[in-house]
């Protein structure tokens, strides 16, 4: 190894890069898994490898992630996909998604990270109800003009501005792809394209209720298994 990984800093940087990478080519191989390896025909595969082209994943990664997901690969790994749900501190509702090959790990885990951060876990069903199943694609334009024209004339029901100085549009989960196009040809850089969830009404919190929660969101994104965390916290 050379000198540089000497460097605590970029040691860390590493790091978490390699931890992108791995959850990166996890949403391949179940996009693959579930709709087949060509992503001309697998709209999800296809927003899966551009999102970790985006983010300068290497190319035989991808091509690895499809071959595991398809079973093209004879010892590869089965991800399914898993959802959690818990309380964090004030009453705080947290959704987990996760990509896992080991249900009981994951759960054990999962259920840990809730414990030992002042939360608790839930049944199937008890948070779930606080937030609406949506589309969400983010993204950023240079010559803008109205916004709200935008997100009408992509299909969005909704339109916010986002801490990546871009925009959020949110949809029905079915007008994924109809949105998505439709931004990009009217020359939006898509940068996020994906099912997800949004809380349908936030947890008021002080800073100091908040720091508190974000302890166990960051320790619940850092969890090999967790594929996104989504709270009723804005």
């Amino acid at each position: 190894m050379g000198k540089s990984w000497k460097n605590p800093a970029k040691v860390a940087i590493a790091a978490k890069k390699g931890a992108l990478f791995t959850k990166l080519a996890r949403e391949i191989a179940v996009a693959a898994r579930l709709g087949g390896p060509d992503p001309n025909y697998n709209a999800r595969l296809s927003l899966a490898i551009e999102q970790a082209k985006t983010q300068s994943c290497p190319k035989d990664t991808i091509e690895r992630a499809i071959r595991k997901g398809s079973g093209q690969d004879a010892d590869s790994a089965q991800y399914e996909e898993t959802l959690y749900e818990g309380y964090g501190p004030h009453n705080v509702g947290v959704l987990v998604e996760c990509q896992t090959d080991n249900k009981n790990r994951t759960v054990t885990e999962i259920r840990n990270l809730f414990r030992k951060n002042n939360g608790s876990m839930g049944e199937s069903g008890s948070v779930a109800w606080m937030f609406d199943r949506i589309c969400l694609i983010e993204g950023s334009k240079t010559d803008l003009g109205d916004i709200e024209e935008e997100a009408i004339e992509a299909g969005a029901n909704e339109v916010e501005g986002n801490s990546e100085e871009g925009f959020s549009f949110y949809g029905a989960p079915e007008d994924l792809e109809n949105i998505r196009s439709a931004l990009q040809s009217r020359g939006w850089e898509i940068r996020t394209a994906e099912l997800s969830f949004k809380a349908k009404n936030y947890t008021e919190l002080n800073e100091a209720q908040l720091e508190e929660v974000s302890i166990l969101l960051e320790a619940l994104e850092e969890n090999e298994d967790s594929h996104r965390v989504h709270a009723t916290i804005r």
